[in-house]
């Protein structure tokens, strides 16, 4: 072709020695213009029908190739290919100029090849992150791991190139610099490690509710990485996480909390114990006009009654045989009071339960599970449990221990 070329320009009267550089430089220039009109028939003809093409099928992860730009990156290809086919054309006998624009054309290659890759597992992670599997075995620090190897080997290539030695030639000698890349990649490996110990034992996954003390984390996981977990926080903070820092620490996953399907309510009320005492009858007769436990006491006043009549008691006193308590018989409301409320879970533990006295009371606790696990449901039932029963708490002659108040003294002096 060059020579084509240079016996037309001397036909047209010019030098033998001019005549080939100006042929050089015309088929240079018309390589680089065919490579141009490659490069826009594969944008505006090519792209354009597999755009087409993809927009009428009914699949949808040919759609996120195509929304990630991997064939729009492909299509730098085209103008690259031609100049590394014709280059050597225009530079017959200099092979010196062939070969760095070559070199040129070549690195420029990889990165276009690096670059649609990246876009390709972007891609993949999208199409992955659609399905269900994705919250709980998480592939992102996969694709990190794949974009590392594939940045790792671009780079030995562009090098190899550079300087003209295979790549096998760097690559072997690498085993030199093993220890300053094992420093370099500690987090990145560490992390791939862990993110391979994470997922086989699903030990968190994508939307879990973790608490990590040691680093401020109390919220859901939003991302997994290779190096980071990200949480965020109840208050929209976000909390950075370093991956392998879930392996080798502990924390608390409250994932198991959410498949159970109750969600504990654990709370306590201190009785102040002077207001403890034996029911008299004009106490029962009051308890027993409450619905929730009038079968209990009468129920239980047949039981005493029996029971110390057996035992031949001497009913002068309270103290002597089996006599109920106003203490008892609250504790026995409360238990028909949550066993009739909807939004307690039967199925899980149940229990109302006397503590050890100390010096604040005798703490009555309430150990139960809601059926509602949404956060501020859950504080809605729990709050209007205990407002209840707080207020109910003096109809059985109780009173609720609290530490003086400044109002305790004053009205303790003013009296």
């Amino acid at each position: 072709m060059l020579d084509i070329v240079r016996d037309w320009i001397i036909n047209q009267g010019i030098e033998l020695a001019n005549a080939d550089v100006l042929a050089r430089a015309l088929v240079f220039i018309s390589i680089i213009l065919l490579s141009l009109i490659t490069y826009w028939i594969a944008k505006h003809f090519i792209l354009k029908g597999l755009t087409a093409i993809i927009g009428r099928t009914t699949t949808e992860w040919d759609d996120m190739i195509l929304r990630k730009k991997v064939f729009n990156r492909l299509a730098h290809l085209a103008p690259a290919l031609v100049l590394y086919i014709f280059s050597p054309v225009p530079f017959d006998g200099y092979d010196g100029i062939t070969s760095v624009i070559h070199g040129i054309v070549l690195i420029f290659m990889i990165l276009i090849i690096l670059l649609a890759l990246d876009a390709f597992l972007n891609a993949t992670l999208a199409i992955y992150n659609t399905y269900e599997v994705s919250n709980r075995i998480p592939i992102k620090g996969f694709i990190q791991v794949f974009k590392i190897i594939i940045y790792f080997t671009s780079i030995i290539f562009i090098l190899s190139i550079l300087v003209n030695k295979t790549p096998f030639y760097l690559f072997s000698g690498l085993g030199a610099l093993t220890a300053v890349l094992m420093f370099i990649f500690k987090d990145s490996i560490l992390g791939f490690v862990a993110g391979i110990q994470l997922s086989a034992n699903q030990m968190v996954s994508k939307n879990d509710w973790i608490s990590m003390p040691k680093y401020g984390a109390d919220g859901e996981i939003i991302e997994i990485a290779l190096t980071t977990v990200k949480v965020q926080n109840w208050d929209k903070t976000i909390t950075t996480i370093p991956t392998y820092a879930l392996i080798t620490e502990s924390f608390k996953n409250w994932r198991g909390m959410s498949d159970s399907g109750g969600r504990r309510i654990k709370r306590s009320i201190n009785i102040d114990m002077n207001t403890i005492q034996f029911c008299t009858e004009e106490m029962l007769g009051r308890f027993s006009k409450i619905q929730y436990i009038t079968s209990y006491i009468e129920k239980k006043k047949t039981e005493l009654s029996e029971k110390n009549k057996l035992d031949h008691v001497d009913d002068c006193s309270l103290v002597n045989g089996r006599r109920m308590t106003n203490i008892g018989t609250f504790r026995a409301y409360v238990e028909a009071y949550l066993s009739n409320n909807p939004m307690i879970n039967m199925e899980m533990t149940f229990l109302v339960r006397q503590l050890a006295p100390s010096e604040h009371g005798l703490p009555i606790e309430i150990y139960v599970f809601s059926r509602d696990q949404e956060w501020a449901n859950y504080e809605s039932i729990q709050s209007n449990i205990f407002d209840h029963i707080l207020a109910v708490v003096p109809e059985f002659d109780l009173r609720v221990f609290q530490e003086p108040t400044g109002m305790d003294f004053r009205n303790l002096s003013s009296s």
